[in-house]
């Protein structure tokens, strides 16, 4: 199972988290083999299997939620777990939409899930609060790391004592864009230009989401940002990608997970 840790998330006591990739799992096909998306069109007995192995991993009576993503700010503030259905047969409980989540409770895992979009992992050890974001570029753009942020300190956080994870997502030289995606983030600012360079095809660019995220997190307050520079595109025996199973003429994918939780 590959299971990346972050350095400084590592390094804080009573945190667990991992940036899971595909392996481990008991899912077959596209989404072999730890596929944790219930929102895929994977088997939900192979999706329950797989976030109970992710749950294992990360320690004893661990319980995983996720939300419905949906590419916004939205933010959960996390008192009590839900459940995607505990059998195949069982319909899945109606989940949060939410692109970020934080809580106070300890054992309850945030997990993120993508195929691409960078997950963010965040804690603060002194206030006993973790956060975690999911980031693509509309959610990054509108705000969702900013967002998780206020609602960490909400809870009791300092942003200035935030340590930050940015797990694997889709490199730059894998990400092309066409131009109204950069005309969007160049009328903001100029300095947005930074995160883009031409690409072979005319008015078409190659973006840096990766670089994106952390100096988002830096410019809000966050002085501890880690950064795995895993591709999700290009390590396909690894991670699974939305963009390279569309290159590749499949219209469905797998989602990996990152999650992080208080230790009980």
């Amino acid at each position: 199972m590959l299971h990346l840790r972050a350095e400084n998330l590592s390094r804080l006591p009573g945190i667990a988290h991992g940036f899971f990739g595909r392996s481990g799992g008991v899912s077959k096909g596209i989404f072999d083999s730890l596929n944790c998306g219930p929102g895929s069109a994977d088997e939900r007995a192979n999706v329950i299997e797989n976030r109970r192995r992710v749950c294992a991993a990360l320690g004893k009576d661990v319980r995983l939620v996720t939300a419905g993503q949906v590419h916004e700010t939205h933010v959960i503030t996390v008192g009590k777990p839900w459940s995607i259905g505990s059998t195949p047969s069982e319909d899945a409980t109606r989940i949060p939409i939410g692109d970020a989540m934080v809580t106070k409770e300890r054992g309850i895992a945030l997990g993120i899930l993508t195929a691409d979009c960078a997950p963010v992992l965040l804690a603060d050890t002194e206030a006993g609060v973790i956060g975690a974001a999911h980031a693509g570029w509309r959610g990054a753009f509108s705000g969702v790391l900013e967002a998780a942020l206020a609602a960490m300190e909400a809870l009791g956080a300092s942003r200035t004592r935030i340590a930050a994870a940015i797990g694997p997502c889709i490199s730059q030289p894998n990400y092309e864009v066409g131009p109204e995606l950069f005309e969007r983030f160049v009328a903001e600012t100029a300095a947005n230009m930074r995160y883009f360079v031409p690409s072979e095809r005319a008015n078409h660019y190659r973006f840096d989401l990766e670089s994106y995220v952390a100096d988002r997190l830096a410019r809000a307050g966050v002085h501890d940002v880690a950064r795995l520079a895993a591709c999700t595109y290009a390590r396909e025996a690894d991670f699974f990608s939305f963009r390279r199973n569309t290159h590749n003429g499949e219209k469905e994918y797998g989602r990996e997970i990152s999650a992080i939780l208080l230790c009980k």
